[in-house]
């Protein structure tokens, strides 16, 4: 991602203004090279990916990670991340009375594009069913509605660049029925037909913020109404699109074909976002990186692809690598060799230290990958602009379909813990714990028992090539433990230390 060119001085215009210019198209639904200027931001060449937020942050990388190691030009904030579950209460987001208060408080660059959205990418279905006034959301803390005003009232209060509008979408349904998609379309209608009177409502010297007009997953027919409406009504009061189909690009009506497009409609792999990239798509959330980096797999693939080698072209290479895998456990080489990376995790560590960062369920592990995987995606998507510009973006991505498997990595290993609104609605009328307990104790009566696992996070028996490797150097601080003394506040000895052994279970203590 190209987020190095100097911000443009644009104060002149209005904190609102929002530019989008075409550099290079080939038609209504063909790879377009873009540029989105907004004041005080740095340009976003486009085609380009925004970071995808949880609770306001990209998952891993803390707000000073990313100033200083993070390539992005812009978030993607979900409001449902900070409403409150009672209605009486006040998120403290909307409590912080300073300029840009959503900017400020999840601390974001000053030349960082922020766009508002209400739902998470990819939102969970919700139990609650949105109403002609309301929108059903999944907080923090549970389920809840809001409605158009106190949406269009956080948007105000909170003053990002971008507000995506409220869109009528049954998100996890199977089926709609007819009348059902009727009302999507009208409630759409009518909802964005209030998000922009209210803005425009707002008052002269106020920051404005632009909007994304919803492109519903709909066939055109059953969304012509609103689409009418849209550009007859309503375009000059909108500053881009956004589209929850990228296959139905073809249905947007070629008034609307100017503005930005930020595509809402998930890939699942590198390969579906070139397609959707090839449909004329702009902007993307990719919420495939978040989850490969908590799945401990390092992305390692490059656009357009290597020349392929004669000894490996009868295969194709995957798309990343399990660091899980044993094999890493001595690796000293980078993350990535076959691509050229120069990420702070490839240019300072190697695949052996991130294997134990993981096993031991360091963070660090997980704030290396996603630095990783970003800057993959980061070169990625430059490579396909350069692409677009030399005119070889179809036999590029001909290529590419050809030199890498068609899906990521599945997941092997286990990823960091994960909080309850990241599970879906049902997930949470199971018994089971969500994450497996950290610490292993015993209680019986007066006497405490601490099992001690010399292991740095590995089980010898779940790997035996590592049980050569980590029993002498793991139990070597623990020889002087022999001797510890178990006490209760008034100086009294309580029990006893137990060493056990992984393996056999067999134990020797020592008591007080």
């Amino acid at each position: 991602m190209s987020t190095d060119a100097p911000v443009p001085n644009l104060s002149h215009l209005p904190p609102e203004m929002l530019d989008f210019t075409l550099s290079k198209t080939f038609g209504a639904l063909a790879p377009r090279l873009g540029r989105l200027t907004l004041p005080g931001r740095k340009p976003l060449l486009t085609p380009d990916f925004l970071g995808n937020t949880s609770r306001g942050a990209v998952p891993h990388i803390s707000q000073d990670i990313y100033r200083s190691r993070a390539n992005l030009g812009g978030v993607y904030i979900a409001l449902e991340d900070f409403v409150e579950k009672h209605p009486q209460k006040i998120p403290p987001v909307l409590q912080y009375d300073v300029p840009e208060p959503l900017r400020r408080f999840i601390a974001l660059p000053d030349a960082a594009l922020l766009v508002l959205g209400a739902r998470r990418m990819p939102p969970l279905p919700t139990p609650m069913s949105n109403t002609n006034s309301e929108v059903a959301l999944q907080t923090s803390v549970g389920f809840k509605t809001i409605s158009l005003e106190y949406y269009a009232a956080a948007a105000r209060k909170l003053q990002p660049d971008i507000v995506i509008g409220l869109a009528d979408i049954p998100f996890g349904q199977e089926s709609v029925s007819t009348k059902r998609k009727d009302k999507m379309s009208d409630r759409t209608e009518a909802w964005m037909r209030d998000i922009i009177a209210k803005r425009n409502g707002i008052d002269k010297g106020e920051r404005r913020f632009n909007i994304f007009a919803p492109f519903l997953p709909l066939d055109k027919d059953l969304q012509q109404w609103y689409l009418e409406h849209l550009v007859d009504e309503m375009a000059d009061h909108i500053s881009g699109i956004a589209i929850y189909d990228a296959y139905l690009l073809d249905d947007l009506p070629e008034e609307l074909h100017k503005l930005p497009r930020l595509s809402l409609h998930p890939p699942a792999s590198p390969q579906e976002l070139l397609r959707q990239i090839s449909l004329g798509m702009d902007i993307f959330t990719i919420p495939f990186v978040n989850e490969a980096t908590d799945a401990g797999i390092a992305l390692d693939f490059t656009f357009p692809a290597p020349e392929p080698r004669e000894d490996t072209k009868t295969s194709r290479r995957s798309l990343g690598i399990d660091m899980w895998q044993p094999e890493h456990a001595t690796s000293l080489i980078p993350l990535s060799t076959g691509t050229s990376c120069s990420c702070y995790a490839c240019s300072h560590h190697h695949r052996a230290y991130l294997q134990h960062l993981l096993n031991a369920k360091e963070m660090l592990g997980w704030v290396l990958l996603q630095l990783h995987n970003h800057a993959i995606l980061s070169s990625f998507f430059a490579g396909v602009r350069a692409s677009i510009s030399a005119s070889t973006f179809a036999a590029d991505v001909a290529a590419f379909e050809a030199y890498y498997e068609p899906q990521l990595p599945e997941k092997t290993g286990q990823g960091p813990r994960v909080r309850g609104y990241q599970f879906r609605s049902q997930d949470h009328a199971k018994g089971e714990k969500k994450n497996p307990k950290a610490y292993s104790k015993d209680l019986e009566g007066k006497v405490k028992t601490v099992k001690v696992f010399a292991a740095h996070g590995q089980e010898p028996k779940e790997k035996p090539e590592t049980r050569n490797l980590i029993d002498d150097e793991a139990l070597e601080g623990l020889v002087d433990l022999e001797n510890l003394r178990l006490e209760d506040g008034n100086g009294n000895g309580k029990g006893e230390l137990e060493l056990e052994d992984d393996e056999n279970g067999r134990a020797s203590s020592s008591s007080s």
